[in-house]
């Protein structure tokens, strides 16, 4: 896809916010939804996205919203920092196909990295599957740190 298009109601962050999908909450607020990545990159990778802007991408959104996610992104990469005390935390944002965007609603990956960790980001859909239970202790871990 490209830059430009139009909102899926149907993309999978939607739907999990429509609670057509699961997945394992961190954090939430009126405005955001922190969760954690079924396809994780690195231990306690996670996702934060808007509950309300219907933009694509960092090119759509408005900015009310983009600061919403982003005072998100701090609390969970904070809380994440204290439950699991990775060496640092990347963190990522993707526009474009090209630019290995592959869910068109707007998200930034928060990513702990430890020392001797590959650094490399693999787009989602090619990692392995997280233990559904593993995430829920993970996440137990986390949330515990707001």
């Amino acid at each position: 896809m490209s830059l430009d298009g139009t909102y899926d109601e149907g993309n999978v962050f939607a739907l999990i916010l429509q609670g057509k999908i699961p997945s394992t909450k961190l954090y939430e607020d009126e405005h955001t939804y922190a969760f954690l990545d079924i396809q994780p990159q690195s231990k306690g990778h996670s996702l934060v996205i808007s509950k309300w802007s219907k933009a694509r991408n960092i090119l759509e959104v408005e900015d009310e919203a983009l600061a919403q996610v982003m005072a998100t992104v701090k609390k969970v990469a904070r809380a994440t920092r204290k439950a699991l005390d990775p060496d640092g935390i990347h963190v990522a944002q993707f526009n474009g196909a090209p630019a290995g965007q592959t869910v068109f609603h707007l998200h930034v990956h928060i990513v702990p990295r430890w020392e001797g960790q590959s650094r490399s980001f693999v787009a989602h859909a090619q990692g392995d599957f997280a233990d559904p239970a593993a995430l829920q202790a993970l996440a137990e871990e986390i949330r515990a740190q707001f």
